[in-house]
């Protein structure tokens, strides 16, 4: 059992390079933008990465709108969940327009879109580092379990939702600690 265990993270590690393993989930590259024009809203944006001086950061920026039942806009990273296991929460480097943002977790227990775990963080114009401890993450619905467990992971997104308002925000590094 140990064997098959071990080929299968050395298969699941050459996969993905390593990336999805990587202590600085930023630098994966394995980020992918979302917007509640699947459900029929009207939010636009982009998620970009940027090279600002000697790091590479992702930003998320955008219209968040509330009309059409809409009101998000998001970029989602995959997590191999061996990576937050004995973990106790995660640390960002942000940087953003002085707006309120969140960090949606979604894990095995999360099985319908509208079920994540979340947190949120203030942005200002200056580089900040802001730890979120998975204690104090909130569920999104009566549905799922009351904590979070982390060894559970299967998604991390940084959200700009909830309001109709101008969103800007940059991630430096994303890491768990």
């Amino acid at each position: 059992m140990k064997t098959i265990t071990a080929s299968l993270f050395t298969l699941l590690l050459l996969l993905t390079n390593g990336s999805a393993m990587a202590d600085n989930l930023i630098k994966t590259g394995q980020w992918a933008y979302l917007a509640d024009t699947v459900m029929g809203g009207i939010s636009e944006g982009t998620a970009q990465f940027e090279d600002q001086g000697t790091s590479q950061v992702i930003r998320l920026s955008g219209e968040v709108s509330t009309a059409n039942n809409g009101g998000f806009i998001q970029v989602r990273s995959p997590v191999v969940w061996e990576a937050a296991k004995g973990k106790t929460g995660i640390k960002l480097m942000v940087k953003g327009n002085g707006d309120l943002y969140y960090l949606h977790i979604r894990s095995t227990n999360t099985r319908l879109p509208w079920h994540y775990y979340q947190q949120s963080f203030q942005t200002n114009g200056s580089w900040n580092e802001v730890r979120l401890p998975f204690e104090a993450f909130v569920k999104s619905s009566s549905l799922l379990r009351t904590t979070l467990n982390q060894s559970k992971i299967k998604t991390i997104g940084i959200v700009a939702y909830g309001k109709d308002y101008t969103a800007d925000v940059s991630v430096k590094s994303l890491e768990f600690y």
